[in-house]
């Protein structure tokens, strides 16, 4: 059971850090596509990719599982990242950034009502979750001040909303015991069959010399491949060992993760605000997840005695 959760902290990790280095990618690839065409190409790309991973077919299921499935593609795949990427028009990527942080929250709140024999969640995790919530709130805002903007932080509340069902999709999902890489491409087919519903609303229209231009090519794969069939799958995945809330907490670090990067990449400064934000985040994360490391500490006493 230990080397379950840990396979689960060490997938979350994983997925958090090559989720925290897109934004250097999209930066990218934005100077030539739209937002809408960034995303219909990395779901497609990771669809084919995670065919190519295994072809073999899942198959018709019972009804009720074959609309988890779409909703979870409605939820996670398609409305999360249109409405993120709406909510940038109308308000700031520091509101945007912090607001997303909110899903953890979200997730718990789901997870209580949907989902049956929940993981009791101690006075630590919410703690933790609290302390985590405030670092990410000194990072986005470190260079900016609060500024209300109604609908755009309305927009950004209902991604943060969409990704916490998508959570408790997949942990529903998770509860059928098929193989996660062909669920997640199930999930994947009803995101893009979305999608394909609100290409003609956000004017798609893909320059092909754009795409295979080298550069915007690499970065197309790297969030077709790496950011979105991997990082799917391992989330799905880590889900399945620690439970959704416990798993979604690890959303605060994407911030952290993203600072760090365009530091190290972009050469971005580094301010004592962003540092004590970022050292919170880890606390707080730290605190929020601890029933492990207790774990550990128990198992290793009872060892010894």
């Amino acid at each position: 059971m230990e080397n379950k959760i840990l396979v689960g902290h060490l997938l979350s990790l994983l997925t958090i850090f090559i989720w925290g280095t897109t934004f250097i990618s999209t930066k990218v690839l934005l100077e030539s596509f739209l937002p809408i065409e960034i995303l219909f190409l990395r779901f497609l790309l990771g669809f084919l990719a995670l065919w190519i991973i295994c072809p073999k077919k899942l198959g018709i299921l019972p009804l009720n599982q074959e609309i988890m499935c779409a909703f979870a593609g409605l939820c996670g795949v398609c409305l999360y990242y249109l409405l993120e990427n709406i909510a940038l028009v109308y308000t700031t990527a520091s509101n945007v950034g912090i607001i997303i942080c909110l899903a953890p929250f979200f997730t718990a709140i789901l997870s209580a009502l949907f989902i049956k024999g929940q993981e009791n969640l101690g006075i630590s995790f919410f703690a933790g979750m609290v302390i985590a919530f405030i670092g990410v709130g000194m990072i986005c805002f470190s260079h900016s001040q609060i500024r209300v903007n109604p609908l755009g932080d309305f927009l950004a509340i209902l991604a943060s909303f969409a990704w916490a069902c998508y959570s408790v999709f997949t942990r529903k999902i998770a509860s059928f015991g098929f193989n996660t890489v062909l669920t997640t491409r199930h999930v994947f087919f009803y995101g893009l069959l979305f999608m394909l519903l609100c290409l003609p609303v956000f004017d798609f229209n893909v320059n092909l010399e754009s795409i295979f231009n080298l550069n915007s090519f690499l970065n197309i794969i790297f969030l077709g491949i790496g950011a979105s069939a991997l990082c799917f799958v391992t989330w799905n995945f880590a889900i399945k060992c620690l439970g959704t809330v416990k798993c979604s907490a690890y959303i605060y670090l994407v911030p952290v993760v993203t600072v760090a990067s365009a530091v190290l990449v972009l050469n971005e400064p580094l301010s004592f605000s962003i540092v004590c934000g970022m050292l919170l985040t880890l606390i707080g994360l730290f605190i929020s997840e601890s029933g492990i490391f207790l774990k550990a500490i128990a198992k290793f006493k009872r060892s010894a005695n």
